[in-house]
């Protein structure tokens, strides 16, 4: 059946009404645990629903909220939770307007869920379609990738805080304002979620049918997150990032682009990681060694409940 808004492939449904661009979205959360370095589910829940609206070039004007709750879930750890949504929603003005709560029989006290919604408005100065990518543009990512998804991985382990990543667990709510200016450069924003940086890129890539060119060493990764992905066997390309940024931005551009990220906290390790070439929708990742590797997007869950 023909849907305008599913082919739109965004992170947000882009919705027109009285001649204003509202942008809509919704997601459901399952990390496991709860409680993870750098966050909870509560705080991931606002944080990936407000992603979801920036890098879809919305400023979020209202959530909600739906918990599924597991019998025997302690309430204290779940006035943590909600604590933590409330805490994040409020740091950035943004109300949960209406919410849901039922709660079912899983054996597991762990086995909670929440469901976000979000609406924002689409900034005028916003047109950014993934159609629009072009040869010579350039690829860049505001922050470290992977964090996340190790910081999960560390948890299961039961790595100590000294030994284990912080999630990048943030709104990113804080770009919109500084890179407005560059906005008719930016072709397309994204949030390297599930199947991360690889899966992210891969995708589109293929709805803009070029190909992308990454480069190993200018992709940033921290140290820890390395270790994590070489103890467990897992490519830190496809680990997930709750709080990162990939954008497609003109060439002219680009280098402005970069430098205005890195005026801020959560951007410094921001870096032009690859380029935009003619193609028909491959990702190449040219290694440190000087070869060049095909990547695809995620097949499977190699780290179920991560998001």
């Amino acid at each position: 059946m023909h849907n305008v808004w599913l082919q739109q492939q965004g992170d947000a449904a882009i919705l027109e009404l009285n001649g204003q661009r509202l942008a809509f979205t919704t997601d459901s959360f399952v990390v496991s645990p709860l409680f993870f370095p750098g966050g909870d589910i509560g705080k991931l829940a606002v944080c990936g629903t407000v992603n979801d609206l920036v890098v879809s070039g919305a400023k979020p004007l209202w959530l909600t909220a739906g918990f599924i709750l597991p019998e025997g879930i302690s309430r204290e750890k779940l006035q943590l939770i909600v604590r933590s949504m409330a805490e994040t929603a409020q740091g950035l003005d943004l109300p949960i307007v209406a919410g849901d709560t039922k709660v079912v029989s899983t054996g597991d006290p762990e086995n909670l869920f929440i469901n976000t919604s979000g609406v924002g408005l689409v900034l005028p100065e916003v047109h950014w379609e993934t159609s629009s990518i072009k040869p010579s543009d350039q690829i860049i990512i505001s922050g470290s990738i992977g964090d996340h998804g190790a910081a999960i991985m560390a948890s299961r382990l039961g790595l100590g805080p000294g030994e284990a990543p912080l999630s990048d667990c943030a709104p990113l709510y804080y770009l919109l304002e500084p890179l407005k200016p560059y906005f008719p450069q930016i072709k397309v924003m994204r949030d390297p979620t599930r199947g991360g940086l690889a899966t992210a890129l891969k995708e589109l890539a293929t709805v803009a049918d070029v190909d992308m060119v990454v480069e190993e060493t200018s992709i940033p990764v921290r140290e820890k997150v390395r270790a994590i992905a070489e103890i467990t066997g897992v490519d830190p390309y496809y680990l997930a990032c709750e709080g990162r940024a990939i954008l497609v931005v003109q060439e002219n551009a680009a280098a402005d682009v970069l430098h205005t990220l890195k005026g801020h906290p959560l951007c410094n390790e921001a870096a032009i990681i690859g380029a935009v070439r003619p193609g028909k929708g491959n990702l190449f990742l040219r290694t440190a060694l000087g070869g060049t590797r095909p990547m695809q997007m995620l097949a499977g869950t190699p780290l179920p409940r991560i998001c």
